[in-house]
């Protein structure tokens, strides 16, 4: 650009009354409309899904009894990082604790998330995310395994022989060992998820993926004896106890610390139900290969799974033959 040029630009700034570094600040948004932790962070809770509040709600409380009254944009990358370091050491100490990993973890992930609608609401410059640039801890190998037939078979007798509620109980534990969905996937269920004549359960698990798993004819009978029997609504959550109130997640805390008390080293090991996806992945995996252990899983396509995923996706019928071939017992949509 010329002198010239430059010259008549300040002409036409000057009779605009504007200065060349009003122009460089109304790039960025004024300090003072930029929110406070406390002011946005509910923001941000009502705009993400039930799994994600749910995953970051503990952190985002911690977060706001530290730095409520302080801006978005106050924080330092070193100031989250020694955050996290203090979330870490600060951990209650369990048996099957792996050193304040996760919790420092998580803490990234909540403020990464809040940073990252504060970018798309304009309040902060994109790119200017500090969360992103402190590292997640390391993940560490996880210690669960698929649980020999041996060892399930006991679980199964201590599950149905004792407890308030064994009905309940073993309903549970059969439904995750069949279709090896989560714990949220089971706490979602509905008598509406439920389809007999294909013998299809639809679940809606973690990142909103939602998928129809075949189920053997025994545990639909089960399920459907399970909602009329304690009077579920239709669209209401299906497992439920004798009273007809829905369980929680606590009641998988109860039914394992039940069992480790009868079989100590289900409570050494800290076995938990999402053994029992292990297991039943572990044993479609080897019987049946890698694309049907995916599919069974229900794992979506990422850039993770590599190119081939896309090209051996297992079907359905494919899905159904392994819990036929699991179960011991025929099912409507199983290939010959």
């Amino acid at each position: 650009m010329s002198s010239a040029d430059i010259e008549a630009a300040r002409h036409v700034l000057a009779r605009l009354g504007v200065t060349p570094e009003q122009l460089l600040q109304s790039q960025h948004v004024p300090l003072s409309t930029v929110p406070t932790f406390a002011q946005y962070i509910p923001v941000v809770r009502a705009t993400v899904s039930v799994g994600t509040g749910q995953a970051y709600s503990s952190y985002w409380n911690r977060i706001t009894e530290r730095w409520g009254q302080r801006g978005l944009d106050e924080p330092l990358p070193s100031e989250i990082e020694h955050f996290a370091m203090t979330i870490r050491s600060s951990t209650v100490i369990r048996r099957n604790a792996r050193g304040g990993r996760s919790a420092a973890e998580h803490l990234i992930a909540a403020l990464r998330c809040v940073y990252r609608h504060a970018e798309n609401d304009g309040y902060l410059p994109p790119g200017t995310n500090p969360a992103l640039k402190v590292a997640k801890p390391r993940r560490l190998a996880s210690t669960r395994r698929a649980i020999p037939d041996g060892q399930l078979a006991q679980i199964n007798h201590i599950t149905a022989t004792t407890g308030n509620d064994p009905a309940l109980d073993s309903l549970i534990l059969r439904l995750h060992t069949e279709t090896a969905c989560r714990r949220g996937g089971a706490l979602a269920i509905t008598p509406a998820d439920l389809d007999p004549g294909p013998c299809l359960v639809r679940l809606a698990e973690k990142g909103d993926t939602v998928r129809w798993q075949p189920v053997s004819p025994t545990l639909m009978a089960h399920l459907q004896h399970h909602a009329q029997t304690r009077a579920t609504p239709r669209d209401s959550q299906l497992l439920r106890y004798a009273n007809g109130r829905p369980i929680t997640k606590r009641r998988y805390d109860y039914l394992w610390s039940r069992v480790g008390k009868h079989l100590p080293w289900v409570a050494t090991q800290q076995i938990t139900t999402h053994w029992l996806r292990h297991t039943t992945l572990t044993w479609v995996e080897r019987n049946f290969g890698y694309a049907t252990a995916r599919a069974y899983a229900g794992h979506s396509d990422n850039a993770n799974a590599g190119a081939t995923a896309t090209y051996v996706r297992a079907s359905l019928p494919e899905i159904a033959t392994a819990l036929a071939a699991l179960t011991g017992e025929p099912h409507p949509l199983a290939g010959n």
